[in-house]
């Protein structure tokens, strides 16, 4: 079953049992999916650029926006206007694609995973994990892996407390620690 039909099937009804919702509107679901990589000023050569464009672009279907240095910091030695990350946003069907994918075929494939932190929320219903390594993800090649990169993901969700947000994601399928 498509995971948004389990949505829409299943986990609306559990989650409106659970939390009391009077309404279907009320319920939290997926707002949007981002994919994010910061790029070091140091190791900046096309090489990583383009490793990162490409690695963004296999994992997400869609091109990454470059993001801009907004102002000058000399500690960090950063000017404005040079780049220092790509990003991408999911929504809709790609969102629920890839969630699928990042659940059922990218976190098993991540070495030794004994599941996720439930401390990576936000404090407002949003859920962000990161990758060391982008290895871990099966639409990438052995030949594509040539400059290694850390990859940071955001789950957005509407969601007013982390508590419904934990349960939203549980039902989706998402791998957590149990808490002792």
């Amino acid at each position: 079953m498509k995971l948004k039909e389990k949505y829409n099937k299943q986990i609306i009804k559990a989650l409106q049992e659970k939390h009391g919702y009077k309404n279907v509107m009320q319920v939290p679901h997926l707002d949007k999916v981002v994919l994010n990589v910061g790029i070091n000023s140091k190791h900046k050569d096309e090489k990583l650029l383009d490793a990162v464009r490409n690695t963004l672009t296999k994992i997400s279907g869609q091109k990454p926006s470059e993001r801009t240095a907004k102002k000058s910091i000399s500690s960090f030695k950063i000017r404005e206007g040079q780049l220092n990350g790509m990003m991408v946003t999911l929504r809709g069907k790609r969102m629920y694609e890839f969630i699928d994918k990042l659940v059922n075929l990218t976190l098993p494939r991540v070495r030794d995973f004994r599941g996720l932190s439930t401390k990576s929320f936000d404090g407002h219903g949003n859920y962000s994990l990161g990758f060391r390594e982008q290895v871990a993800f099966p639409e990438l090649r052995p030949e594509d892996l040539d400059k290694l990169h850390g990859l940071e993901i955001v789950i957005a969700t509407t969601a007013n407390t982390d508590e419904e947000a934990r349960d939203l994601l549980n039902l989706l399928g998402f791998p957590f620690k149990k808490e002792k």
